[in-house]
C-alpha cells in the first residue's frame, strides 16, 4: 500500500464499518498516520450526518427525530465503538480502587449505571443540537462538529502520554502525535471556525479551545485514574467534544 494512503485508509478501517482495507501489518507508525487522518474521517461522518439532516427534513420528518436518527446512524457507521469507550470510561471512573481495579470495569463488557446516563446525556444533546443545527441550515456547523471530535482525538494521543496497557488500541495509539502536527490540525480547525457563527467570528474558536481543554484536562485525569490512555477514553473524547462544539455553536443564536 502506497505511504500517503497508509493513514487515511487504517483510520477509515479502524473508525468506520467502510470497506476499506488496511495495511497487512499495523505497528506504531501505521498507527500514528491513522491518527494524523482521523479528523478527515470526521470530514466524512459529519457529512454523512449532516446529510441524513438535510434529507430527514425533505421528507418533513420531526427535527429531533432527525437528530436521533443522524447520531443513531453514526453509531452504526462507527461500529458503536466510541459510544462504546463513553460508557467504559465513565463506568471506570465511577467505581472505587486503584487502577487495575478501574480498568477491570472498564474491560468487564457490560454498560453500569454511570455508563448508560452518560449515553443517554450525551445522546440527547447530540441529537438535539444537531436538530437545532439543520434548523438553521447551519449544515457545516454538523460537518465541523464531528471534526472537532477527531482533532481531539489527535490531541489526546500527543507525544508524553502513556499507555494504559502494553497491549490493545493504546498502545500502538498514545503518545504518538508529535507537536507539529496538532498545530496543525488546531490551527485549520481555529481558522475554519471563524466562518461558522454569523456576526460572531470569535465564538467558533472559543468553542475549539473549549473542546481542546476539555481534552487535556479529561487525558490527563483519565491518566491518572487508568494509569495511561486507553481506546475507550479515545472513544469518551469524541463523542463528549462532539456535544461540546455543538453546544458551543448554538449559544447566543436565535
Amino acid at each position: 500500500m502506497r505511504a500517503a494512503i497508509v493513514g487515511p485508509a487504517l483510520a477509515l478501517s479502524w473508525l468506520t464499518v467502510l470497506p476499506v482495507r488496511g495495511p497487512q501489518q499495523v505497528d506504531r507508525a501505521a498507527a500514528t498516520k491513522a491518527i494524523a487522518s482521523a479528523p478527515l474521517v470526521g470530514l466524512l461522518l459529519g457529512s454523512l450526518a449532516a446529510l441524513t439532516l438535510w434529507a430527514a427534513g425533505a421528507g418533513s420528518l420531526n427535527g429531533i427525530l432527525a437528530g436521533f436518527l443522524a447520531v443513531g446512524l453514526l453509531a452504526l457507521v462507527t461500529r458503536g465503538m466510541h459510544v462504546d469507550g463513553l460508557a467504559d470510561t465513565v463506568d471506570g471512573l465511577g467505581c472505587y480502587g486503584p487502577p487495575e481495579r478501574a480498568r477491570e470495569v472498564m474491560q468487564s463488557g457490560g454498560a453500569g449505571p454511570f455508563g448508560v446516563a452518560a449515553i443517554v446525556v450525551v445522546f440527547a444533546v447530540q441529537a438535539t443540537g444537531f436538530a437545532s443545527l439543520a434548523d438553521r441550515h447551519a449544515w457545516w456547523s454538523i460537518v465541523f462538529a464531528a471534526v472537532v471530535g477527531r482533532v481531539c482525538v489527535v490531541l489526546a494521543c500527543r507525544r508524553g502520554v502513556p499507555a494504559a496497557s502494553e497491549r490493545g488500541f493504546g498502545a500502538l495509539v498514545a503518545g504518538t502525535q508529535q507537536a507539529y502536527v496538532i498545530a496543525i490540525w488546531m490551527i485549520a480547525a481555529l481558522g475554519l471556525s471563524t466562518f461558522l457563527v454569523d456576526d460572531r467570528w470569535w465564538q467558533g474558536p472559543i468553542v475549539v479551545a473549549a473542546a481542546a481543554m476539555f481534552t487535556e484536562l479529561a487525558v490527563r485525569h483519565c491518566c491518572r485514574r487508568f494509569g495511561g490512555l486507553s481506546g475507550d477514553v479515545l472513544g469518551a473524547v469524541v463523542e463528549v467534544t462532539t456535544a461540546i462544539t455543538v453546544v458551543g455553536l448554538l449559544l447566543g443564536g436565535r
